[in-house]
């Protein structure tokens, strides 16, 4: 399959007529819908070498995107465009058509019906996440939800940078160290004991992160990477 760049081919799918398979079904994904979700990932992917296709029904979207990254203009709610175009073939899907519900639910029924083994759906609410995963998506996210609450956190306090691995369950948090650890070492402080954090790594001023230890000293210009329970990490990181 072509990469991203010039020269990239644009075809649109037709009865008999197939685009190229991937090489490897486990390797490669199927980005549908290259609005401002769907078009991060197919660009993120092909960037990183990864196979994707991308598949967007809207003639001028592809013609924005045409030479950039591999896509092919097709209406994937229409199963037999979705084989045509060797759906089958692909190993992971990402569905990025959320704010028409018909749509995202049609486009997820057919990749459950082609037996994708790994589908991602975009939602835009708690309902539509729901039906989603009734269908048989694997994986339902939620952008513009996952990006106020990221925000929230940052503007909250003193978090740097916040990644929720789970909701309410693990997560992992970069942010300047409360005033009560500076001047101890891990050792001393024991925060897991305490406060049911980890400190995985540290920055100090103008240097690269290190993997934290026992002996690692906390100072009030560093900066410190701590995982564990959302909550406690809320907490953790608005003391004094």
């Amino acid at each position: 399959m072509p990469r991203g760049g010039v020269g990239v081919p644009v075809r649109r799918a037709t009865s008999g007529d197939l685009l190229p398979a991937p090489p490897s079904r486990t390797d490669s994904t199927l980005v549908i819908g290259l609005g401002r979700f769907g078009s991060a990932v197919a660009a993120t992917l092909d960037r990183l070498g990864r196979e994707v296709l991308a598949v967007e029904a809207n003639p001028a979207t592809v013609r924005q995107w045409t030479g950039r990254i591999p896509l092919v203009e097709a209406d994937a709610t229409d199963v037999e465009a979705l084989e045509q175009l060797g759906a089958t073939e692909f190993g992971t899907a990402v569905v990025g058509v959320a704010t028409s519900l018909e749509a995202s639910v049609l486009i997820t029924g057919n990749l459950v019906d082609l037996e994708t083994p790994q589908i991602w759906a975009k939602a835009i609410s708690r309902a539509h996440g729901r039906i989603l995963r009734r269908i048989g998506a694997q994986h339902v996210v939620y952008p513009e939800f996952d990006a106020g609450q990221r925000a929230a956190h940052l503007v909250s306090g003193r978090m740097l940078d916040y990644i929720e691995m789970e909701k309410d369950g693990f997560s992992i948090m970069k942010l300047r160290p409360p005033q009560e650890v500076r001047g101890f070492s891990l050792e001393e402080l024991d925060l897991r004991g305490r406060y049911g954090v980890n400190v995985l790594a540290i920055r100090r001023p103008k240097q690269r992160f290190e993997y934290a230890d026992a002996s690692t000293r906390i100072n009030a210009a560093d900066e410190i990477i701590v995982s564990g329970d959302s909550h406690l990490l809320e907490y953790f990181a608005n003391r004094p």
